[in-house]
């Protein structure tokens, strides 16, 4: 090998110049009448969520996070009633059970959504899991907040083949994130679900506050 043909192959394996990283703001939110167990909630704090930021943070999106208690009530027609929201950032809402209205006795393990303005990951610890299988059962966090970044809150009333193949699609890309770091498409994606999220927030801020003459 001469010099010339060493150094080419020495700048090839250099590592590229890191990314910018893309950071999500998260409000975490603990609902204070959760009932999981020490072990539950321990296998969610040091397994699941930890694979999920070191999942995101390998296409270069950070989760930077906030925490609060909070607080899942039911209105007199079951709607359930969150306290502790934020707007203007992912609101990942952990307790132990979906609430019945979107659960329909399912027993999931999340469901995400736009609700009432405040963009919503709810997550039961008591269903939560880690990566299983890939394609079919992939980490509860990175699949949920897969349908915000990846902008699926957005589609109106979705029929029931595109909600399907939606969720085919999550955890392909989910899939592809843990075994092959490829985040790629989900990076751009999230540049464009953040610059909705600021967009809504900024109206809304505009809408709340008070009239001036």
């Amino acid at each position: 090998m001469t010099r010339r043909d060493f150094l080419w192959t020495s700048a090839a394996l250099l590592p590229s110049p890191a990314q910018t990283p893309l950071i999500v703001p998260v409000h975490r939110v603990m609902d204070i009448r959760t009932k999981c167990t020490p072990e539950q909630l321990r296998r969610f704090w040091w397994r699941i969520w930890p694979e999920a930021v070191r999942d995101f943070s390998r296409c270069g999106i950070q989760l930077q996070c906030t925490d609060a208690k909070g607080e899942i009530r039911l209105s007199p027609g079951d709607r359930p009633i969150f306290v502790g929201l934020q707007r203007g950032v992912v609101n990942l809402v952990l307790t132990d059970h979906i609430p019945m209205a979107w659960d329909h006795a399912r027993s999931l393990a999340g469901v995400t959504t736009v609700y009432e303005g405040y963009h919503l990951c709810v997550i039961a610890i008591s269903y939560a899991h880690g990566h299983q299988f890939p394609f079919i059962s992939v980490n509860t966090c990175v699949h949920e907040l897969l349908h915000l970044l990846l902008q699926d809150v957005f589609v109106k009333r979705p029929k029931w083949f595109q909600a399907n193949e939606r969720e085919f699609r999550d955890d392909a890309y989910a899939t592809r994130l843990w075994l092959f770091h490829d985040g790629a498409a989900i990076r751009k994606s999230a540049e464009a679900y953040l610059d909705r999220l600021r967009s809504a927030a900024a109206a809304r801020t505009s809408l709340d506050s008070p009239a001036r003459r």
